[in-house]
């Protein structure tokens, strides 16, 4: 961040103002403050709604008597996380200020369930930065998945993709540079000039989600199987979301991120080997595929 972003959130966070609403003491830490991700990136929470009372209130309301026989709340979160019940983490909600790169962003807003406000390059000029990866996240093709990665590259392939990559986003930017220049010429619209930039270029939104839909996009984008660049976004926001709400967070954590899906051939096969029963692929009625997955889970 600039210098002068950075006062502007010191400053902010210089003048508290009082308030009668539920303050997660978690989350105030996070507020304003920008967690930096890949090389010009980051991530900032901009406003919040609610807490783990939120949900247990939203629930009790919905349930009324049902719930008595949940002793406390964090008993009471766990069950509706292992149950699929969505709607109390509907209550709370948070307002990100997130900097990523493009292509980034493609990904992410296939997330359609939020509010989002992005930086708009048809009236406004994008600045010259661009994401670089490091070197060690150069990698080629998988093998064995279409849209992943496999072996890093090395050498001088390496360092030849490097120098592509930056000359490339240096030459693009300072053609789009000379075409919006109204120094001796009329200029082309901003509008148009943009379809010049790459990819790898930064762009900024406003992003408002709610709980539920937030936990959705951290099972998917905080997994291991999502590509690096998304995925420490979603690392960064998962630090902020156990502290906003601890108790929902570790239900989400135990059941989604730690958990695992079986379907019902999975179900039958896992009670088959504990009766001693050898299954194989051949034998279990899955593909190559879903085997494979399936003794991800079970063969330890």
């Amino acid at each position: 961040m600039t210098p002068e972003q950075k006062a502007e959130i010191e400053a902010a966070r210089a003048d508290p103002q009082p308030t009668l609403r539920a303050v997660s003491e978690g989350m105030e830490a996070h507020l304003y403050r920008a967690h930096e991700v890949l090389d010009h990136g980051f991530v900032r929470v901009i406003d919040y709604m609610g807490d783990d009372a939120a949900i247990t209130q939203a629930a009790r309301v919905s349930y009324g008597r049902g719930t008595k026989a949940v002793s406390n709340d964090e008993g009471l979160i766990r069950y509706l996380m292992r149950h699929w019940h969505s709607t109390p983490f509907e209550m709370c909600e948070i307002k990100l200020h997130v900097k990523l790169p493009v292509f980034v962003a493609r990904q992410w807003i296939r997330h359609r369930t939020a509010n989002v406000n992005e930086y708009s390059a048809r009236y406004s000029i994008l600045d010259r930065e661009f994401y670089i990866p490091a070197e060690d996240d150069l990698a080629a093709q998988s093998v064995t998945n279409n849209q992943g990665r496999g072996e890093a590259l090395t050498g001088e392939e390496a360092a030849r993709v490097l120098d592509w990559l930056r000359e490339d986003s240096t030459r693009a930017y300072d053609h789009y540079e000379a075409m919006i220049s109204q120094e001796g010429q009329q200029g082309l619209a901003r509008e148009l000039a943009r379809m010049n930039l790459p990819a790898n270029i930064y762009t900024q939104w406003y992003w408002k989600v709610d709980l539920h839909n937030l936990f959705h996009f951290l099972r998917l984008r905080a997994d291991a199987h999502a590509q690096m660049e998304i995925r420490v976004y979603a690392e960064a926001m998962c630090k902020i979301v156990a502290d906003w709400v601890p108790l929902a967070y570790q239900a989400f954590e135990d059941y989604r991120l730690g958990g695992a899906q079986l379907s019902a051939k999975g179900v039958e096969c896992v009670r088959r080997m504990l009766k001693g029963e050898e299954v194989t692929q051949e034998t279990s009625g899955m593909s190559k595929g879903e085997w494979r997955e399936f003794m991800g889970v079970v063969d330890a």
